[in-house]
């Protein structure tokens, strides 16, 4: 069923000052321009067909979750508005040009948005879009992303499908401890004019000159997330896919409070071809060439199994110093596969201070309960060399923790 109230055709545009509601199960479509007029209501728990532009100044919502908002056409469509559009599903697909979704609106979209073909450009026109509670996109690439802000609400982890120059480049935050704001953007430009390069701490050689991101946290929780950024022989210069192979390719971020390039450490994935690693702090992220000349004066090993049986032999999770007159300030944070952490020590190895498959993450599992077996993500972070040179180190990987 549809019901339709004061819903007129003028001059090739479809206009809506009353309330529309379509119901589950039925359609409605428009081949000229739609016009949700300020006092009007369009809810859509159907299928929407939008084949023109699309504006909305009043309320445009969903009830249940079976809303489908489909933006279909063969020439450019402009997406404005003053009020959020909240959608459910949405399907994107534009063949007239590269970048036929000029957005200026605000659409939040909390099921799947399918990028099937045409980029939606919000960074020309000023619009917004995001992705709340379990919204989530497929078909992202090249030819169908967004270019420009993404913002990302709720408690999941998410990857940003955002772009720049009709680049898909991805950025991915985990899942964090609370419901939180993020947003990212990614810019293939050289950085260097904004972030200097010369200024970066010794363990990083060279800065990458050709793409960068930011990604911020607006709310005011603590979260503790990793962030995984992802490399493309389309943008990131051959250089720097060649240290991933050579496994000194890393994450850096630009350090408003010393004005400078900071490593931040990372994972290499060459399946993937993606870096991740817990930060410090958020802001503008690129990628950096490890300086191999700056070589460590201290010896680290890490035996990345637990096996907490009380047998004697991988009771908990081993990180041997070595000479431990050279390594200080030992910190070591543990991460389950959805990217909570699950363990932190700031002072790790002292006072049995260790990680035994036992939970001490803040808002995550329960620390008088043992951890499931699984794979886990763990940074280790420690300051080497003169003391007065304040120099730290990361060092990330995988351990396997085994409890059954």
């Amino acid at each position: 069923m549809v019901m339709l109230l004061v819903v007129t055709s003028l001059r090739g545009q479809t206009t809506n000052s009353g309330v529309l509601y379509v119901s589950k199960d039925t359609k409605f479509a428009t081949v000229a321009r739609f016009d949700n007029k300020e006092s009007g209501e369009f809810y859509n728990d159907g299928e929407a067909f939008i084949y023109s532009h699309f504006n909305n100044d009043g309320i445009l919502d969903y009830y249940g979750e079976t809303g489908f908002t489909q933006f279909v056409g063969n020439a450019v469509q402009q997406l404005t508005g003053t009020k959020v559009s909240y959608l459910y599903d949405v399907f994107f697909n534009n063949s007239s040009n590269s970048v036929p979704f000029q957005l200026s609106g605000a659409l939040d979209i909390s099921g799947i948005s399918d990028f099937y073909q045409g980029i939606v450009d919000n960074d020309n026109f000023g619009g917004s879009i995001t992705f709340s509670r379990t919204g989530t996109h497929a078909n992202t690439s090249n030819e169908s992303h967004v270019d420009g802000m993404v913002y990302k609400a709720g408690s999941d982890k998410f990857t940003f499908p955002i772009g720049d120059g009709g680049f898909y480049r991805y950025a991915g935050i985990s899942q964090p401890n609370a419901p939180s704001l993020y947003t990212a953007k990614f810019f293939y430009e050289n950085s260097d004019g904004l972030y200097p390069h010369s200024q970066k701490v010794n363990s990083v050689d060279a800065i990458d000159h050709q793409e960068y991101w930011r990604i911020e946290k607006e709310s005011n929780n603590m979260d503790e997330i990793l962030i995984t950024l992802s490399w493309s022989i389309d943008t990131t210069p051959s250089e720097f896919i060649a240290a991933a192979a050579q496994n000194s390719l890393t994450v850096v971020r630009w350090n408003e409070a010393s004005n400078r390039w900071i490593n931040e450490g990372g994972n290499i994935n060459m399946d993937d071809q993606t870096v991740t690693t817990a930060v410090t702090g958020y802001g503008v992220y690129t990628f950096g060439i490890l300086n191999e000349a700056d070589i460590l004066p201290c010896s680290l090993t890490v035996y990345n199994a637990v096996t907490p049986n009380g047998d004697g032999i991988h009771d908990s999770f081993v990180i041997d110093a070595g000479q431990t007159d050279c390594i200080r300030d030992l910190k070591v944070q543990i991460f389950n596969r959805w990217g909570v952490k699950v363990f932190e020590s700031n002072n790790y190895g002292e006072n049995g201070e260790v990680f035994k498959g036992y939970s001490t993450g803040r808002l995550t599992v329960n620390g008088t309960r043992q951890l499931p077996t699984g794979t886990y993500f763990y940074m280790v972070d420690y300051e080497y060399g003169d003391p007065s040179a304040n120099t730290r180190y990361k060092q990330t990987g995988y351990l396997y923790l085994i409890t059954d």
